[in-house]
């Protein structure tokens, strides 16, 4: 439907001075809705032109006065080519948003950002986590830096984001901040969350992420191999609190639970599967999507060594987790003394499941991929790829196969 506007000039005579003057009114018709307003002049009312909405004669004021009007139509046209062209619908409400200057102040990235972060927060528990907050507040702080370090400035209208920009932003964060190339994109990709904001709110018309490729590298994910398993396994450590985050390390190595999975783990979520035997009924706190883990029997053994344990009985925990910044702490004293020489954080026990414990061993990758929790299977495969003895064993098969067929 076409958007029907018109123009009207007019003498309002109900609001006539002393001095028998009339102020002069524009009104703005959109589809049958109007908008008035005053134009600031006044004329006798005997020298006004209601046919024509013009002052009558040729004198100094009347030209003056009419010039006037007719620089506040052109004004009126320019308003409705400027609505259309920033793909609003045109409707009194944005026409007269727009003549107001309602919304003409710029929109600033920062603003933008805090507004969202602090949405984020509200949400903790509900769409989001305190980690993800973290996560967006220093990816907002990394934006300050950087436009402090570009611009001088402590905020920039969304109006001058380009490719220009996102392409600097990357350079600074692996040079300035000295990030490597998978960290500079996962902050890329939480600016660029911000910016998607900005487009589907109508914001900002052209997106600066246009040609940018946001591709990762493939990163060798280090795991336990199956001598050092058991070696961790069989250790006796001298303090209790080594045997611990030993323990629970060991039973996310044969579960694929991430930490903050297996520090909320509470004993409801282990019942009984289809097969009769105990299972793990969960949910993934990154993803929220599900993960049904049958209990190996070390991991069974380990829940069993802690059922009386103070802290899982007041907590209703499954486990006596420690903060993650003591566990990875712990682990680097455990790898020691255990001999290992790879430097051991808790998620090495997550990659370990997925590729000592059950793709080394002929798990079906489509299993392995529901157990961990993943979304899809291409996050699986990135386990799979770095297994040269799966590799081996496959063709130690088709080698065979071959011979047979000679």
């Amino acid at each position: 439907m076409e958007t029907r506007i018109s123009i009207l000039f007019y003498g309002k005579s109900a609001k006539k001075t002393t001095e028998n003057l009339v102020p002069i009114y524009l009104r703005v018709t959109i589809n049958g809705s109007r908008f008035e307003v005053s134009t600031q002049r006044y004329v006798d009312a005997t020298k006004w032109s209601s046919a024509a909405g013009k002052m009558k004669g040729n004198t100094e004021e009347a030209r003056s006065i009419n010039a006037y009007l007719d620089t506040l139509r052109s004004k009126v046209y320019t308003y409705q080519k400027d609505i259309i062209q920033s793909n609003k619908e045109l409707t009194l409400e944005t026409f007269k948003e727009k003549w107001l200057g309602i919304n003409d102040r710029p929109r600033m990235l920062c603003e933008v950002f805090q507004h969202h972060n602090d949405q984020v927060a509200q949400l903790i528990g509900k769409d989001f986590s305190a980690a993800t907050l973290e996560r967006y507040k220093t990816s907002l702080d990394h934006t300050k830096s950087f436009l402090s370090w570009k611009y001088k400035v402590s905020d920039l209208d969304i109006q001058k984001l380009n490719f220009e920009f996102v392409s600097d932003y990357e350079f600074w964060l692996k040079s300035v901040r000295s990030c490597n190339h998978n960290t500079t994109i996962k902050y890329i990709g939480n600016f660029r969350k911000i910016v998607n904001i900005c487009i589907r709110n109508g914001w900002l018309q052209k997106d600066p992420f246009l040609g940018f490729k946001m591709t990762k590298k493939d990163v060798i994910r280090g795991f336990l191999s199956e001598d050092e398993l058991q070696t961790m396994a069989a250790k006796a450590f001298v303090t209790d609190r080594l045997s611990q985050v030993r323990d629970i390390f060991l039973f996310c190595c044969f579960t694929g639970l991430a930490y903050a999975d297996v520090k909320k783990l509470k004993r409801s979520e282990i019942a009984k599967g289809l097969d009769g035997d105990q299972w793990i009924f969960t949910q993934r706190q990154k993803t929220e999507t599900a993960s049904r883990i049958p209990l190996l029997p070390i991991a069974k053994e380990i829940v069993d060594k802690y059922n009386d344990h103070p802290q899982c009985v007041n907590e209703d925990r499954l486990l006596p987790v420690l903060s993650n910044q003591k566990m990875n702490s712990y682990l680097k004293e455990i790898a020691d003394v255990c001999g290992i020489s790879k430097i051991l954080t808790f998620h090495i026990a997550r990659h370990t499941f997925a590729t000592t414990v059950t793709l080394s061993n002929g798990v079906p990758i489509e299993s392995v991929s529901k157990m961990l929790g993943h979304k899809n299977i291409k996050m699986t495969q990135h386990y799979a790829k770095i297994l040269d003895r799966k590799v081996s064993d496959d063709m130690q098969l088709l080698k065979q196969k071959l011979a047979k067929m000679g």
